[in-house]
């Protein structure tokens, strides 16, 4: 019996794993991104309508209601936003995948302060016809440790 249509079919689908575990992974690169440049309209395409915000102990509600009231008011006072030495593991699971990331960050603020922090990041995304979307992101951060 052959067997070599059923491997083949085996291989489609794992690089279409691969394939959605990269999409996945440049969603939240995206949203890395979109930070960095203070672009309010990019992040908020990243995230799913109904998602959910946590940062630093303090649920914030959707990326909508985190972007108005928290972010969004930070971004204006935001001149530049870097961050360093990022890690992203990502895992798939159906039509959804987990991630987490590493990651430092340095602000620099219009009064001319700078906040230079260590960060850690969980995620949730789930994929549908329009892509992957960020539906949970729970970040937290704290002071460099040397």
């Amino acid at each position: 019996m052959d067997h070599s249509s059923h491997a083949n079919h085996q291989m489609h689908a794992m690089d279409a794993s691969a394939d959605d575990v990269a999409g996945a992974e440049e969603t939240l690169k995206a949203y890395r991104t979109a930070l960095e440049a203070r672009d309010a309209q990019a992040m908020r395409a990243l995230f799913a309508e109904d998602s959910a915000i946590f940062e630093n102990g303090k649920a914030e509600g959707s990326f909508a209601n985190y972007m108005e009231h928290h972010l969004g008011p930070e971004l204006d006072a935001i001149v530049s936003f870097t961050f360093t030495d990022p890690t992203l593991t990502v895992t798939r699971m159906g039509h959804m995948a987990h991630a987490y990331e590493t990651y430092g960050y340095r602000i620099e603020l219009s009064d001319g302060r700078v906040i230079e922090r260590d960060g850690v990041a969980t995620s949730v995304l789930a994929h549908d016809a329009d892509g992957w979307r960020i539906v949970q992101y729970h970040s937290s951060s704290r002071a460099p440790r040397n």
